[in-house]
């Protein structure tokens, strides 16, 4: 057979030497075309060099089987391994024996399917990340503050059908230390600043005075007699919330009629309330300059009680003009008014305001060691409590720290871990902006809901999402705020629009992905859950560069615990849909059990990396939401630029944390208004005319952010800049 395959080598080489011994009657320019011709024809015959090892292998494959069909006994496994080993060895000899660098080429790998999904090559989460530096939380002294009491309702002279409202219809039965030392104050017809923790009933400490005050008013209160309390509040929920609990403590007095005013609602129905008349009036501070402007039906000739809810948070958004304008109409007609202000942290601003608005308030404050009412010059008392701040002695903080990358991944585990490995669960989780709460909400719903083992109304039945921000319209605002409240297991994705006085029954954990900006904002935050005695868990996610954060907070007597990111991570070994490469052992290393989690990490990244990239609007969304990220991440104060600072960011693992495989490009344009392309910039008249226009401290920060990111490709170099000037200069002498 070797000779027969010599025979066949030979036959195959008379034409190319046919070709050499006729060259040399052909032109050179005939000669270099033939000469093209046979390379090619020597790459397309090459394979036929490797004929003997293919006929080695037909012969092998030939014997092999002949052998299998003399053996009529079965073999042992054993035997057949070993078998099935000499082959696999046989076959790996004969492709190495055929060292034809064009087969090799012929058969490229296919990309492996790992459990049904196509196997996505995607950047690795776990590394170029910062080193993850221990947290440790400094010793501090915990302010505890005692939320119940043994003394009853009963102690205080009110109405019979006043206590009986509270009994049966609010369930309560003894009071609070905050209603304790409040309503006696109240009820004499003082003025006071009420601090005590979130959660602790301070809505009752001022209502049930307000109430008894109003039903034994003589003559009777009649609707026609206009506002006669005024409670301002600065969110809209917060509203509803009072207006509610007012028609709850005001049902055996019927004609005392309570009404809400609130931006998002029509004011055609609103002045149409107000010429009817309201006698409880709760509204918020914008909404209320607008009808004090507006609306002729409105009169304050009759107020007796002015209470500023959240007192602090309505000076924070702004409102202290609004604030002024409504003092200003309620002190027009000269009558004597009761003030109250009340909110879990009291701060400068506070003690100008109750300055302004207050004639010797008491300043109430409920905690361990100062658990007695103590009148106070109000410049002196907010600043004196505002050092240390109580949170709910049920409540356990941690905290976790995530490189930025791992943001997004890492917020998903924790939601799968308590939504749907635990029961009964129900979270808020606090965002920084509008747009990055609806871009969370559409991938979550698309990515953690998404079960094809059930049918779609099954789908969502462990992880039920809700958002609620500022920028929604108030129907859907209501409507969400409603049914979170009513749902026994849900997440909900807000904004600090919800992190004032709200009363959101049976919520356990609270989720900062965002830091808060203030450590009051931190303490309002936390204080949605563990309410009246009960127990909450919060969790605040920072960065490695943000861990100082933990040492302000410590200033404030709060402390915190750290829990591990592996920790939380490692729930995704449960959940089947982000497998790994391979098959799971529990028995295996401690080192294959991380390996398996940081692939898991990896899977479940990719996923949302996929639907980010799916489409133009998907990815669209993204990219907003990370712009109003690194807008927000601007805002921080300048007491807190030291830990939350832009130049500290990575823009690149910033996108990550939104799905984006890389940062998009011009950033810093697209936070602020770049004004080399402005149109006043191109007309050199108007732009003379014009003073320039003073920047406020955001502004100022974000010009910095923008020249700090740009390229600098939109706008023009100096050098360019002096060569126009120079032109225009000249070409006005030649005119001349």
């Amino acid at each position: 057979m070797a000779e027969d395959m010599l025979m066949l080598n030979i036959s195959s080489d008379p034409v190319t030497f046919h070709r050499k011994t006729d060259r040399s009657h052909l032109t050179s320019a005939e000669k270099w075309a033939q000469k093209k011709l046979e390379s090619k024809r020597k790459a397309v015959f090459e394979p036929q060099e490797s004929s003997a090892s293919k006929q080695r292998k037909i012969n092998q494959t030939g014997q092999q089987h002949t052998h299998k069909q003399k053996l009529q006994t079965p073999k042992s496994p054993s035997r057949r391994s070993n078998n099935r080993d000499t082959e696999e060895n046989g076959d790996q000899s004969e492709i190495t024996a055929a060292k034809s660098p064009s087969k090799l080429k012929t058969f490229p790998k296919k990309a492996p399917e790992e459990h049904g999904r196509p196997f996505i090559k995607t950047s690795s989460l776990f590394r170029n990340n910062p080193e993850i530096p221990d947290v440790l939380s400094p010793a501090v002294n915990l302010v505890k503050e005692k939320v119940f009491t043994s003394n009853t309702f009963e102690e205080l002279n009110l109405h019979p059908h006043l206590v009986a409202t509270l009994h049966k219809v609010l369930n309560v039965t003894s009071m609070t230390s905050v209603q304790k030392q409040t309503i006696p104050v109240l009820m004499s017809g003082k003025d006071a600043v009420v601090r005590s923790q979130t959660g602790s009933g301070k809505t009752l400490a001022y209502g049930i005075p307000m109430v008894q005050f109003l039903q034994a008013m003589q003559p009777k209160v009649k609707r026609s007699d206009g506002p006669l309390a005024v409670v301002i509040v600065p969110t809209r929920e917060l509203a509803l919330q009072s207006f509610q609990m007012f028609q709850k403590l005001l049902k055996p007095f019927t004609w005392i009629v309570p009404g809400v005013l609130m931006g998002g609602e029509k004011r055609k129905a609103e002045k149409a309330r107000l010429r009817k008349g309201i006698n409880v009036l709760i509204s918020t501070p914008g909404r209320l300059v607008d009808h004090i402007k507006n609306t002729l039906s409105i009169a304050f000739s009759a107020v007796r009680w002015l209470i500023l809810d959240e007192a602090d948070r309505t000076l924070d958004l702004g409102f202290e003009k609004d604030l002024t304008l409504i003092l200003n109409a309620l002190n027009a007609p000269g009558l004597a008014r009761q003030n109250v202000l009340l909110s879990a942290t009291l701060t400068e601003g506070l003690s100008r305001l109750a300055s302004i608005s207050m004639k010797e308030p008491v300043s109430i404050h409920v905690s361990e060691g100062s658990g007695e009412t103590v009148e106070a010059c109000p410049q002196a008392a907010p600043q004196a409590l505002s050092d240390s701040y109580v949170v709910p002695e049920r409540l356990q903080q941690h905290v976790v720290v995530v490189p930025s990358k791992l943001h997004l991944v890492c917020l998903a585990a924790f939601i799968l871990t308590k939504c749907k490995f635990e029961q009964r669960q129900k979270l808020i989780v606090f965002i920084s902006s509008c747009e990055a709460v609806e871009f969370l909400l559409t991938l979550f719903t698309a990515v953690l809901c998404e079960n094809p083992n059930t049918t779609s109304t099954k789908r969502t039945s462990y992880l039920n999402f809700y958002r609620l921000h500022g920028s929604m319209r108030q129907e859907e605002r209501t409507e969400m705020f409603q049914e979170f409240s009513q749902c026994k297991t849900g997440i909900l994705l807000c904004t600090d629009v919800a992190a004032r006085g709200l009363d959101l029954p049976q919520v356990t954990w609270i989720i900062q992905y965002n830091p808060p900006s203030s450590a009051a904002e931190y303490v309002h935050r936390v204080g949605r859950t563990a309410r009246i005695g009960a127990q909450g868990s919060s969790l605040l996610f920072l960065t490695p560069s943000e861990t100082a954060f933990v040492d302000v907070l410590a200033n404030h007597n709060i402390s915190l615990s750290e829990m591990k990111m592996v920790d939380i991570l490692a729930t995704l070994i449960k959940d089947e849909r982000f497998k790994g490469r391979g098959k799971w052992d529990s028995k295996r290393s401690a080192a294959a059990f991380e390996q398996e989690v940081r692939e898991r990490a990896t899977v479940l990244q990719t996923d949302f990396e996929n639907y980010v990239h799916a489409n133009n609007e998907s990815l669209q969304t993204a990219k907003s939401a990370l712009q109003s990220f690194l807008r927000a991440y601007t805002t921080y104060p300048s007491s807190l630029k030291h830990v939350f600072h832009i130049r500290n960011l990575h823009l690149g693992h910033a996108a990550k944390s939104f799905g984006l495989r890389d940062a998009p490009q011009g950033l810093g344009s697209s936070i602020t208004t770049n004004p080399n392309n402005s149109k006043d910039s191109k007309k050199g008249k108007d732009k003379a005319k014009r003073p320039p226009k003073k920047l406020t401290s955001k502004e100022r920060v974000s010009n910095l952010m923008r020249s700090e990111y740009l390229s600098g490709i939109d706008g023009e170099s100096k050098s360019m800049k002096k060569r126009k000037k120079k032109k225009g200069q000249a070409e006005e002498e030649e005119s001349a």
